[in-house]
């Protein structure tokens, strides 16, 4: 039986030395060429997620994935302003980590050079498609791409308008290629080829990413689950209410599908019986389900009882739940215990409480009176992400394109010999 994705890793790998040679007024140019087909054939793309949408919906898909998979008009825009926004990042293939000259005379700079091969391995939503493989393309790599089965039609779709403007620049078209299936064991696969792919990124739910996390033989940065908290802290003087609701509703409520919205909602004994009842009411008429805790429930009837799987859980629908705590260190603790190391947040007034807060927080974003929802590449300045990473190891938060890169010493002689 042909073995298509060691196939497409293989090709990957042969031609991955071009587009890591590529100048950047070369990758640039392929990037405007995306850009100019996705727009020319939005209406080919959009209706192509149509057929997606249709189907996923009689399969019974819930309203909240349905909004991750849809790609209509006006989403094609905001892609295409999101390359946009890449074409005019700075390049950082070859850019100067750091350079010293060494007692010896050596001369020594660390830069930064493409992986190679990058496998990206994604549930749901079809921008993903778009947005990995123009990162890989200006950070120098190559890129096969395995996405959901439910957004397969855009995908391909969208694939086919990136890799003519590929070969309208005379660029080999597998620079980025897509495997055209959808079942489990092409994954599977994918995590096996660590001869021919150099890294992989999961992107999606908690099952896929500890499944590739857990079975993959090529080195894996973890995009992981967005289990994110907001803390309303005990020192809340001259914050105004309105204030804190704003945070709390944009934090759960402005796209509660991504991984960035806040999940739970953490509030000190002292401040929950002033603060629960107006915010959860908001929450409420934004047709938030409401879970909580014991004391929350006293405080809030009309919240249902949480179960302890709840504190764990990335709801990624218009679900909270809410937990009344003794003291900022119990805030802390349980964000450590239950949370994702995604994105926390801390609405306080209390300078060193925030301190407290930030330094002992093991996430990779902590936000002191901020939405959760800044946690994004294009919000940090950084430019469009590939994901936001949660692990230690080589970066935590938004990975834009210096953090698919790697890097390598140069080192400049005049015939020294180690003595």
């Amino acid at each position: 039986m042909k073995d298509i994705v060691l196939e497409m890793a293989r090709r990957a790998k042969d031609f991955a030395p071009i587009i890591a040679s590529a100048k950047a007024e070369v990758k640039n140019k392929i990037l405007e060429s995306i850009l100019k087909k996705l727009i020319a054939s939005s209406k080919e793309i959009a209706d192509a997620n149509v057929l997606d949408i249709k189907r996923s919906r009689k399969e019974g898909v819930p309203e909240a994935l349905l909004d991750r998979l849809k790609l209509d008009k006006l989403r094609i825009k905001k892609i295409a302003e999101s390359i946009n926004a890449v074409i005019k990042l700075k390049d950082p293939v070859g850019e100067v980590i750091f350079g010293y000259n060494l007692p010896n005379g050596l001369i020594l700079k660390n830069i930064r050079v493409p992986f190679g091969v990058i496998g990206v391995i994604y549930e749901a939503r079809p921008d993903v498609t778009v947005d990995a493989s123009v990162l890989c393309i200006k950070a120098g790599s190559c890129v096969l791409l395995r996405g959901s089965s439910h957004a397969l039609s855009t995908n391909l779709k969208l694939v086919e308008v990136m890799r003519d403007a590929l070969a309208e620049n005379d660029f080999p078209s597998d620079i980025i290629q897509i495997i055209p299936t959808a079942g489990r064991e092409d994954a599977e696969r994918l995590m096996q080829l660590n001869k021919y792919v150099d890294l992989l990124i999961p992107r999606g739910g908690k099952s896929l990413i500890n499944s590739v996390v857990k079975n993959s033989r090529v080195p894996v940065i973890e995009t992981g689950v967005g289990n994110c908290h907001v803390y309303i802290d005990s020192k809340l003087d001259e914050i105004k209410l309105d204030l804190i609701i704003k945070l709390v509703v944009n934090s759960k409520t402005q796209r509660p599908s991504v991984c960035n919205a806040a999940e739970k909602l953490l509030v000190h004994r002292q401040a929950a019986e002033k603060v629960l009842p107006p915010v959860l009411d908001s929450l409420k008429k934004k047709n938030v389900l409401i879970k909580g805790c014991e004391y929350t429930r006293k405080i809030y009837p009309d919240a249902q009882p949480a179960i302890e799987d709840d504190w764990y859980e990335e709801y990624l629908d218009l679900k909270i739940a809410v937990k009344v705590v003794e003291s900022l260190k119990d805030a802390v603790n349980h964000i450590n215990k239950y949370g994702s190391h995604h994105t926390e947040t801390i609405i306080t007034s209390d300078y060193n409480n925030s301190i407290y807060f930030t330094s002992n927080v093991d996430s990779s974003t902590v936000f002191v009176n901020a939405s959760t929802r800044f946690t994004d590449g294009g919000q940090f300045g950084m430019g469009a992400e590939i994901g936001i990473s949660t692990q230690k190891l080589h970066w935590r938060g938004p990975l834009s394109i210096a953090q698919i890169t790697t890097n390598k010493f140069i080192v400049m002689g005049d015939f020294q010999i180690r003595q």
